[in-house]
């Protein structure tokens, strides 16, 4: 399967494909950088997935304690969580005990399997479990014809769930808070605070540079931006962008992004212009403010058009 046959085969069946497949970069330029005192990242391209890249699209890395490793999202594929451990491995033999999955996109999730051996604690939003029900077989379906069995890696589900009260992990002398979202970017988004730096890592809540992926409610996740600046975080791990940002100023580019999606395309909606009119014109200024606009911004009007047109 061709790159873009692969991208357009996800949003045909209405499913965010939001960088799903990778393995093969992560063993040439990608790097984990230390951002802050034991918090690695690996900072994900802003390109399409494809077979070069191996889905190692996304901002992955880990969190080290006295005492024990969490890994923050495990990775697009079998081979990127491999990767990756091969890489934590290489600073600490501290044991791996916690794995957390921000939400149900493959190029955040499917690295999983690479730490089954260190049995750890696999954590995700409430809704995670469902929703990997509904979509993991498909995306590994995808995931499996684009990289091969033995690079894609299995459906893992988790094996605890955050809920609506926030969940504390002590790595030894180190505290991370873990708080479930309402529907925003997708039904099932995790937000993660590093209480020692400080540090908040919003996963796909927070695009920078890279046009964001809308599968969940477009108010939702302007509402979501609000509680994120309510977190009195100062930096911010992204989902995809840069490796670290201020958060304050990272938030203002997607909320005028989501701000003038949702207002278009009330307007639009108002007009009468069926989908495809606004599909053609809205939000079109933005066009030239993100990497792989053409790619995602249609579908994101398609699901705003969706939600809106029933207010």
């Amino acid at each position: 399967m061709q790159r873009g046959t692969a991208r357009r085969t996800f949003l045909q069946a209405g499913l965010c494909l939001c960088g799903c497949l990778a393995a093969g970069r992560a063993a040439g330029s990608a790097r984990l950088v230390e951002v802050a005192p034991g918090v690695l990242v690996r900072r994900g391209p802003d390109e399409e997935a494809s077979a070069a890249n191996g889905n190692g699209i996304a901002n992955i890395g880990c969190i080290i304690g006295n005492d024990a490793v969490l890994v923050t999202d495990p990775g697009g594929s079998l081979a990127d969580g491999q990767w990756l451990r091969e890489e934590i491995r290489r600073r600490t033999q501290r044991p791996i005990r916690h794995v957390v999955v921000s939400h149900v996109h493959p190029d955040h999730c499917f690295g999983t399997g690479a730490f089954l051996d260190d049995a750890p604690e696999i954590l995700g939003h409430h809704r995670l479990s469902a929703a990997l029900a509904a979509r993991g077989d498909y995306y590994q379906r995808q995931l499996v014809e684009l990289l091969g069995d033995g690079a894609a890696g299995p459906v893992v589900l988790p094996t605890r769930a955050v809920g609506e009260d926030e969940t504390v992990l002590d790595l030894g002398g180190r505290r991370i808070r873990l708080a479930a979202y309402a529907t925003a970017h997708s039904d099932c988004d995790l937000v993660m605070l590093d209480e020692a730096s400080g540090l908040l890592f919003p996963a796909d809540l927070l695009f920078v540079g890279r046009v964001p992926s809308l599968d969940g409610s477009l108010s939702g996740w302007r509402a979501a931006l609000g509680r994120l600046r309510g977190t009195g975080a100062v930096r911010a791990v992204p989902g995809h962008g840069p490796t670290t940002v201020e958060l304050g100023q990272a938030i203002g580019p997607l909320e005028r992004y989501l701000a003038m999606l949702q207002d278009e395309t009330r307007a639009a909606l108002a007009a009468g212009r069926t989908m495809e009119e606004a599909i053609a014109t809205v939000a079109m200024a933005e066009r030239d403010h993100w990497a792989l606009f053409d790619d995602y911004h249609g579908r994101n009007v398609t699901q705003a058009y969706k939600e809106l047109e029933w207010e």
